[in-house]
Parts: structure tokens; C-alpha cells; sequence
């Protein structure tokens, strides 16, 4: 396996890290800077971010890669974000990671050819006049065509709501050297009842989105893992549920697996605040190996 130079073993992804309100940008800028010396390797902004939202997160850090997980190709034309792209700083580019998706058919109306309108967008990246080079992007590829993609025209993968098990196909796929960087959810509770019910309100949206659950029946999961928010087995496997030390774990399996890099995304359950999420992250960080 080949890491992108100087990317770490384990991020954040969070959707909290983007704000339509200006008036969270400062709060957004602190929690950058804060988990930027905590040791994370990088900061995967979900949702569907625009680069200024990733420039936020980089004039406010020195080191640590942004990322944009994911920029859906339906919302952003190819030519205005490899002028954006362009349009940062040497260093910030050094630092910047576009993060591409076909998102789902759910969320936009010219949602067409999924796999060829991902290819029509790299070639315009590719003959934009100042072009994003295959080597600063990565794509949400969870689908064998996909991934062979995000190996053969973009730096790798950073598949989304997936196991080890799917990670290990996943490297199988991609060959040894593209990138794969899959996203993991972490739910910090010892009360297994109790985070499973978090888990589940948060998993319901995707599971009624074809492009998740048809990767998950390829994983051998039925419709009947699909109801009320996910069987005990599909919350187990797509959660580490538990302490620090069991997050550890759970990272450890998909990197065995064939992950270069793990963006873990804490789970909070209903009610829970911004200052918690940010204890979580502390919290983790002293129990994951961020720096080796």
C-alpha cells in the first residue's frame, strides 16, 4: 500500500465541520485548530462541501489534510471548482484533498449514468486550465466499476459506510498501491442497548438509499436487515460501539484489512452538545495512534 505522502493513520469526519451560519465559523475554525494538535491526520468535511468550506478549515491549520467527503458532481460544475482548486494557495493545494461522489438519486434531479457523468467530470478536471491533478482527489467509491476508477484516475477511495470485510475487498480491487481511506462510525457508550439505539437513528437515512444497501446485499445483508433502522449484525458491523480502547480496535481491523487511513465519525445520540463531540474527540485521541 502506498499512503498519500504525508497523510497520518486516522482522521475526523464530521459533518460540523461546514456551516451555512457565519456565525459558527469561529466556533469551526477553533475545533480545525484544536484537532489539528490533538494529532488527527486530517479533517473530512461531509456532506457535500464547496472548497470554501475546506479553505475555512485550512487558513485556520498549518499541517493537517482537508478533505472534502463528498463533493457531489451534480452540484458543482468541474470548471468552477478546478478554478476554486486553483485559486488556493501552493501550500493549501499541497494540503487540500477533493473528495468526489455521484451521491444519490434522492438528491438531485439530473441524476443520470452515474459512472460515466464521474468520468465526464475527471476529464474536465483533467483539461481545465489549471487542472486537478489525479493525485489530490479521491473518490466515494464503494462499487467494483467505481473503485477500479478511483484507482485508475484519482488517488483511491474513501468509501463510505462500509466493514472491514468491505475494506479488504475493496484493496483486492483497488490493487496495492491507490489510497483507500474508508470512513468508520464510532458511537462512545458502553451501553450496548443504549448505542445501538443511536445507531440506528442515525443509520435509518441511509438505508433507504439503494446505492448503500445494494453495496450491503452484495455483503451478503438482506432486506430484513434493512427494517426498523438495521438488524443487531448490520449495526454491529458498520459501528464500533463501546470505550476508546474498543475504537482502537475496530480501526485496527480495517487497517489490517487493507485502509491506509481510517475518518472516524462520532455518533452523538439526540440532545447530546457541540461540547461533547468535542470531549469525544479528545478522549479518542488519547487512546488512538495518531502519530505513528
Amino acid at each position: 500500500m502506498a499512503p498519500l505522502p504525508g497523510l497520518g493513520p486516522i482522521g475526523i469526519w464530521s459533518t460540523r465541520l461546514q456551516s451555512d451560519d457565519p456565525a459558527d465559523l469561529g466556533r469551526i475554525r477553533e475545533v480545525a485548530a484544536e484537532l489539528e494538535e490533538l494529532g488527527y491526520a486530517a479533517l473530512w468535511v461531509g456532506g457535500s462541501p464547496g472548497l470554501d468550506r475546506a479553505a475555512h478549515l485550512l487558513a485556520a491549520t498549518n499541517r493537517i489534510t482537508v478533505g472534502t467527503s463528498i463533493l457531489s458532481i451534480w452540484q458543482h460544475q468541474a470548471v468552477s471548482i478546478a478554478q476554486q482548486h486553483a485559486a488556493l494557495a501552493p501550500g493549501d493545494r499541497d494540503r487540500f484533498l477533493l473528495g468526489l461522489g455521484v451521491s444519490h438519486a434522492r438528491f438531485t434531479a439530473q441524476y443520470s449514468r452515474p459512472y460515466s457523468a464521474m468520468q465526464d467530470y475527471l476529464t474536465a478536471l483533467d483539461t481545465a486550465p489549471v487542472p486537478v491533478p489525479a493525485d489530490r482527489r479521491v473518490l466515494a467509491a464503494i462499487g467494483p466499476k467505481m473503485l477500479r476508477l478511483a484507482g485508475d484516475r484519482a488517488a483511491g477511495a474513501i468509501p463510505y459506510l462500509v466493514t472491514p470485510e468491505f475494506t479488504a475487498q475493496a484493496r483486492e480491487t483497488l490493487g496495492a498501491q491507490p489510497f483507500l481511506g474508508p470512513e468508520m462510525k464510532v458511537v462512545l457508550d458502553t451501553d450496548q442497548a443504549r448505542a445501538r439505539a443511536t445507531a440506528r437513528d442515525y443509520l435509518g437515512l441511509y438505508l433507504s438509499l439503494p446505492n448503500y444497501t445494494n453495496n450491503l446485499t452484495r455483503a451478503g445483508y438482506t432486506q430484513d436487515d434493512f427494517k426498523h433502522g438495521g438488524s443487531d449484525r448490520l449495526v454491529d458491523a458498520l459501528f464500533a460501539f463501546g470505550d476508546a480502547e474498543r475504537v482502537r480496535f475496530r480501526i485496527e481491523e480495517f487497517q489490517k484489512a487493507g485502509a491506509d487511513h481510517v475518518a472516524v465519525q462520532v455518533v452523538l445520540s439526540e440532545g447530546q452538545s457541540y461540547s461533547e463531540l468535542l470531549r469525544q474527540y479528545r478522549e479518542l485521541a488519547q487512546a488512538l495512534p495518531l502519530r505513528s
